[in-house]
C-alpha cells in the first residue's frame, strides 16, 4: 500500500456509518452484535486502565473514579460501576431511555478497567508513561468506533450529554465540556491523578474516534 493510500485509509471519519452488525434498536439484538459490543466495550475499559498506569495523568472520568476510591478505600472498578450507576439515574429526569449497550457498558468497562488496573504494571519513567497514555488513547478510540456503531445505546456518561443537549439546547460541545471540566476539578479535589495523559486524552480522543470511524467505514463498505 502507497503512503497515500495509507494516508486515504486512516482518513478520519465525520459521522457515525452503518455497519453489517449496526442495530436497528436499541434491543435488537444477535450474537454477532453481542460480540462485538462486549468486545470493544472490554477494550475500552483497558484502554482507560493503561491510561491510569501510565501514571501522568487519567482520563476526566477516571481523575473522579480514582478520587472516589482513594477516599472510598474501595477497588477502582467499583468505583467506576458506582459513578456510571448515578449518572444512569440522572437520566431519568431528562427523560433519556437506556438500551442493551448502556446496562452493558455500566458492568464491562468496570470489570475491564479492575482487570486492567490489576495485571498492568503502573509505568514509574515518563517516556513509558507516555507510551501507555498513547496506547490507552488508541484502544479507547478504536473500541468507541465499534461499540457505538452497533446502535444499541450509548453509554451513560454520553446519554448525560444527549439528554442535557437536548432538554436545554445548549450545544453538544459545550455540555460536553462543562462535563468533563467538572468532573476533573471535582476527581482533583478528592485527589484523583491529573496531569499530561489527562491532556492528551483531551486533545487526542477526538481525533483517535474520527480515525477509527473511518476505517471501521471503508472496511465495511467494501
Amino acid at each position: 500500500m502507497s503512503t497515500n493510500a495509507f494516508m486515504e485509509f486512516l482518513r478520519p471519519h465525520r459521522s457515525v456509518p452503518k455497519t453489517p452488525w449496526t442495530a436497528s434498536g436499541r434491543w435488537d439484538l444477535n450474537p454477532l452484535r453481542i460480540f462485538i459490543l462486549f468486545t470493544a466495550l472490554f477494550t475500552f475499559g483497558l484502554g482507560d486502565a493503561f491510561l491510569i498506569q501510565s501514571n501522568i495523568g487519567n482520563t476526566p472520568w477516571s481523575v473522579l473514579a480514582q478520587g472516589i476510591s482513594n477516599n472510598l478505600n474501595i477497588t477502582m472498578g467499583w468505583s467506576t460501576f458506582w459513578i456510571s450507576a448515578v449518572v444512569l439515574l440522572a437520566w431519568i429526569p431528562l427523560r433519556e431511555k437506556p438500551g442493551f449497550g448502556t446496562i452493558s457498558n455500566l458492568v464491562i468497562i468496570a470489570v475491564a478497567i479492575q482487570v486492567g488496573v490489576s495485571f498492568i504494571p503502573i509505568q514509574k519513567g515518563f517516556f513509558t508513561g507516555v507510551v501507555f497514555a498513547l496506547l490507552g488513547i488508541g484502544m479507547v478510540g478504536v473500541a468507541t468506533s465499534f461499540y457505538i456503531t452497533c446502535g444499541l445505546g450509548s453509554g451513560p456518561r454520553d446519554g448525560l450529554m444527549t439528554a442535557i443537549h437536548n432538554r436545554t439546547g445548549v450545544r453538544v460541545g459545550r455540555v460536553r465540556l462543562g462535563i468533563e471540566l467538572t468532573v476533573v476539578a471535582l476527581g482533583a479535589l478528592l485527589g484523583g491523578k491529573v496531569g499530561l495523559g489527562t491532556l492528551l486524552f483531551a486533545a487526542l480522543i477526538g481525533q483517535s474516534i474520527a480515525i477509527a470511524l473511518g476505517v471501521v467505514a471503508r472496511l465495511t463498505s467494501r
